[in-house]
């Protein structure tokens, strides 16, 4: 395969195709429409801890109904203090990601309850095992940048599930880890140690935070008891810690579009804007992965035209608020590697490389986001391949000389194949490694089995040969001793 950064640990998407998907009107509507929101409807954010902290930061506080409203000009102070960029470490320095504006880095997907088991086929309940698996097959693939957690470890101890998580991914990866599952302070405190002692303390760790984490909102326009608290946990602990929503039009979120971008907006914000008022500086990100509802079912409906416009406008709107954005892209709604998942994914990741998305999450996922397949990371793999030679043939052509000398060469009704000039430049041309360009007669497998044939087969194999770089001994020793005091404590709130 010819791949004009074959050599970096790391495969970007340079941004050097841009659409702007929203006009500049549109962009201050959704952005004005926001701020009326956030000043007059508000959120709920059920910690009275928050709430007070939050009042004395100078938002509109009701607290019987745990109702935060943001003044205008507040929201304007809180957003200005969020750093525009910040690098996402990882153990080993070269595959660092620095967020500036300038490429897109893709991670898996998640954390869904079930996987496509690599050998029977069939969906089951996914475990730690399988967090580690797929962790380290991640760890192999160059597309892959940084990881979420893919799948739930669902045999481990509730009250340590998200500890076991990250576990599973630092002893299986060398790469940038983001936690999902860590949605409480407790949760957050035990993650946070995890991270210390894989950094080499809290002082490396801050210097070089080699995780990052993010909470949810729970839509419309609410923050359950713990998330926001588990953000600051981060944040006073140095670690990376953004907001990503995922509302559904017509369920939880307007019928639409317009309504759709500026619930999400409004949700984006304030958990941006409070983590500002408590952490002045943070780090932090804009995440979006905006859905509609099927209407004939009433679940989640992703892969269609209105997802490709949710996430364009995200990455666009995240722009406008000098913020690092991150982008749901990919998680077809097929319910395995298919044509349809080819389709949308393809879709979905062209729409996420024009809108220049910082952070593309991600590969693996079907079933709308509801299972895993290791399969599918390998294929969206090659999805994100294709994009990233797409983007760069621009500077390719304009860097290449002059073509009058090879067709004076040739001449009319000549042929290139015996040609210096073929040789010299013929790998420069994308070649595939899944998707099938065989004759019709050399491959006796049902149609549409070859792609997801090969992958499965470059999943084993890369499972076979990688050896991804291990923890410390000591390392490994602290890890499990913290686990054991988290998993001690079953009765308490569950951390998953």
């Amino acid at each position: 395969m010819n791949d004009f950064r074959e050599h970096s640990p790391l495969r970007s998407l340079p941004h050097s195709l841009r659409l702007e998907i929203l006009a500049p009107a549109t962009v201050e509507k959704v952005h004005d429409e926001t701020l009326a929101v956030l000043e007059t409807v508000g959120v709920t954010i059920a910690s009275s801890d928050l709430c007070d902290r939050l009042a004395a930061a100078g938002g509109d506080v009701d607290r019987a109904r745990h109702r935060v409203r943001f003044p205008a000009a507040l929201v304007e102070q809180a957003l200005a203090r969020a750093p525009d960029s910040f690098t996402l470490a990882a153990r080993r320095p070269e595959a660092d990601l620095l967020l500036d504006g300038t490429a897109g880095f893709l991670s898996v997907d998640g954390c869904a309850a079930e996987i496509l088991d690599l050998e029977t086929g069939r969906r089951r309940a996914s475990t730690k095992a399988d967090l580690a698996m797929a962790s380290r097959l991640a760890d192999a693939l160059p597309e892959i940048s940084l990881l979420w957690q893919p799948v739930s470890a669902r045999d481990v101890p509730r009250s340590a599930q998200s500890l076991h998580e990250l576990h599973a991914q630092v002893a299986n990866s060398t790469k940038h880890i983001q936690m999902m599952t860590a949605v409480n302070p407790r949760a957050a405190r035990g993650v946070v140690e995890i991270a210390r002692v894989v950094a080499g303390g809290g002082d490396e760790l801050r210097k070089r935070p080699i995780l990052s984490a993010f909470q949810c909102s729970l839509s419309p326009l609410t923050y359950e008891e713990g998330a926001l608290d588990a953000a600051v946990v981060f944040a006073e602990a140095g670690v990376p810690c953004g907001f990503v929503v995922m509302p559904i039009s017509c369920a939880t979120a307007p019928a639409t579009v317009a309504g759709g971008l500026v619930q999400s907006n409004a949700e984006i914000l304030s958990g941006i804007v409070a983590l500002q008022l408590l952490v002045p500086g943070a780090a932090t990100f804009y995440g979006a992965c905006t859905t509609v509802m099927d209407l004939r079912s009433g679940a989640a409906a992703c892969g269609g035209p209105e997802d490709l416009l949710f996430q364009m406008a995200a990455a666009q709107m995240a722009r406008h608020y000098r913020l690092p954005s991150s982008v749901g892209t990919f998680a077809t709604g097929a319910k395995s590697p298919s044509w349809q998942g080819g389709l949308e994914n393809g879709l979905s990741g062209l729409a996420s490389c024009l809108a220049g998305a910082d952070l593309l999450c991600g590969a693996g996922l079907v079933y709308s986001a509801q299972v895993f397949s290791l399969e599918e990371m390998v294929l969206d793999c090659e999805v994100f391949g294709l994009l990233r030679h797409l983007v760069g043939l621009p500077a390719q052509v304009a860097a290449e000389p002059s073509s009058l000398p090879i067709l004076e060469e040739v001449g009319p009704g000549g042929h290139y194949l015996d040609r210096k000039h073929t040789l010299q430049n013929m790998r420069r041309q994308w070649m595939p490694r899944f998707f099938d360009r065989t004759s019709w007669e050399g491959d006796e497998a049902p149609a549409g089995d070859h792609a997801r044939r090969a992958a499965a087969a470059r999943a084993r194999e890369l499972l076979s040969a990688h050896e991804p770089e291990p923890l410390d001994e000591s390392v490994e020793r602290e890890i499990l001793a913290i686990l054991e005091t988290y998993g001690k404590h079953e009765g308490e709130a569950a951390d998953g």
